[in-house]
């Protein structure tokens, strides 16, 4: 039997971690076997096949030329954990799953900036998150993510109040909310990255929103 493809999946270091479980359910689901990746988690050496960069507290704003001075909850140690292994995957050309955070951290690292706080910017759709799919997001028809979620609107969670704001180098907005406030990234040169601002790892129960997990899978070499 052919060994499952081995995916690293990142995140806070929390020995409660419902992201992680949810993450690592829905990859072994799709075929995969995860592997968390944390300061308190080390990768264990053996070679990944993809990795999912999942949320998290805010980017240090530093890294985007953002307000040093914002009040924000920041995890210097993930961030530079994480941009190494970001620049790992962009480097030897693993498919990349970017989630809310990580799709952030992302477009930050191929030079893209933030929106440090998108609440004022709210006109149409609520500041509350959430774990439901309550709010809604405009796919671009000719983008990865529509052929991939078989629609062209999709129902998400919301637990952000960040976002992207320039792309970084390579990337595209396929997605966004009613706020026009962009929902979700993909690379446009055929590098296997995609960025989501949603949780579908707390959403994995509906097709649309697993099929990014298969995506990642199925682009494994």
């Amino acid at each position: 039997m052919a060994a499952r493809p081995r995916v690293g999946v990142t995140g806070n270091g929390r020995r409660w971690a419902p992201s992680w479980w949810c993450s690592a359910l829905a990859l072994r689901l799709a075929g995969a076997t995860p592997e968390r990746i944390s300061v308190r988690h080390p990768p264990s050496g053996k070679a990944l096949d993809g990795l999912v960069i999942g949320g998290g507290n805010d980017i240090a704003p530093e890294h985007y030329q953002g307000d040093i001075d914002a009040k924000v909850k920041l995890d210097p140690e993930r961030d530079e954990l994480e941009i190494q292994w970001i620049n790992r995957a962009i480097d030897t050309g693993i498919p990349l799953l970017g989630i809310c955070r990580g799709a952030q951290l992302i477009n930050v690292v191929l030079g893209g900036n933030l929106h440090q706080d998108i609440r004022p910017l709210r006109k149409r759709t609520y500041n509350r998150p959430g774990l439901l799919p309550t709010k809604q997001v405009k796919v671009e028809e000719s983008s990865v993510l529509a052929e991939l979620c078989g629609k062209l609107q999709l129902r998400v969670n919301s637990l952000h109040h960040q976002a992207i704001r320039d792309t970084g180098e390579g990337l595209e907005v396929v997605g966004r909310d009613l706020d026009q406030i962009t929902q979700a990234v993909e690379h446009i040169n055929g590098q296997p990255i995609i960025g989501v601002q949603w949780h579908p790892e707390y959403l994995f129960y509906l097709p649309s929103q697993f099929a990014l997990f298969r995506w990642l899978v199925s682009r494994m070499r």
